[in-house]
């Protein structure tokens, strides 16, 4: 058992839990904020290699997240998202031209990725976490991604056999389904306990197919995650958290699969 990756989830975990339980809806934006600075550091840094981005801009959006629920509730979504991309475009075009091409369309093109990678799937965790009954929703994510994390690393660890991607050499497709098995238990008795201790009426059968569906699209960011990293050459994003790498490390699978946790959630 790796005691750094065992340590850093005992002592990172009740953070979360206390600022994403306890912590009203415009600390949970700040707390997020911060998280999606320090991976755009990283993802700025690991990039660096090959390209320069527009670090400012990108640092400068991240504050963004800290202000997403003084907006208007509807501009949120519709308005923000329509005004936000052509105004980014139009400002790193700008920043071609009056470095006279000393950035260049491919550090505009990974800056655009980033933004859109980092900050865009980290805003659709606050606005999970502000949905009505955000506290309790926000966790089917949390589960869904590091549960199928959990349950994939350990059953995957001691009996995979057969390697999933060559993307990541050590994941295998008996960890694979494992996490995604894990990940519906725990989610199947989280429902249990909020059902009856909140008088609610989740559906176990949507809480099922759910947390299958956004297990599997936590587990293809985990592989989109690596891929950048094998694209620049780079084992982790940074030695931020002990055994588990950078903070883009641990979120990688939760903020790709947000932005589906957040529209299936509003739908139901």
């Amino acid at each position: 058992m790796d005691i750094k990756r065992v340590t850093s989830a005992l002592l990172g975990f009740p953070l979360v839990v206390i600022i994403l339980t306890f912590g009203n809806k415009y600390i949970v934006d700040i707390f997020l904020a911060v998280i999606a600075m320090l991976g755009m550091q990283e993802y700025f840094n690991a990039i660096s290699k090959d390209s320069k981005p527009v670090r400012w801009l990108g640092y400068l959006l991240c504050i963004f997240i800290a202000f997403i629920h003084i907006i208007p509730v509807y501009m949120q979504i519709s308005r923000v998202i329509m005004m936000a991309i052509p105004t980014i475009l139009l400002i790193l075009f700008a920043q071609v031209i009056l470095t006279n091409m000393k950035t260049n369309f491919k550090d505009i093109a990974y800056t655009l990725f980033g933004i859109a990678y980092i900050i865009g799937c980290i805003s659709f965790i606050a606005l999970l976490r502000g949905l009505e009954n955000g506290r309790i929703l926000v966790w089917y994510a949390i589960i869904s991604a590091w549960g199928t994390d959990t349950f994939a690393y350990l059953i995957g660890k001691k009996f995979g056999k057969h390697k999933l991607s060559k993307i990541s050499p050590k994941k295998s497709i008996e960890g694979a389904v494992a996490g995604t098995i894990g990940a519906t238990v725990i989610a199947l008795v989280y429902t249990l306990v909020m059902n009856n201790v909140y008088n609610l009426e989740y559906s176990y059968i949507l809480i099922l197919i759910t947390t299958v569906i956004l297990s599997i699209i936590g587990q293809i960011g985990d592989f989109a995650a690596s891929t950048i990293k094998r694209y620049v050459n780079v084992k982790d994003y940074s030695n931020l958290i002990p055994g588990h790498g950078g903070m883009l490390d641990r979120i990688d699978s939760l903020m790709f699969l947000a932005p589906f946790a957040y529209i299936i959630f509003s739908m139901l």
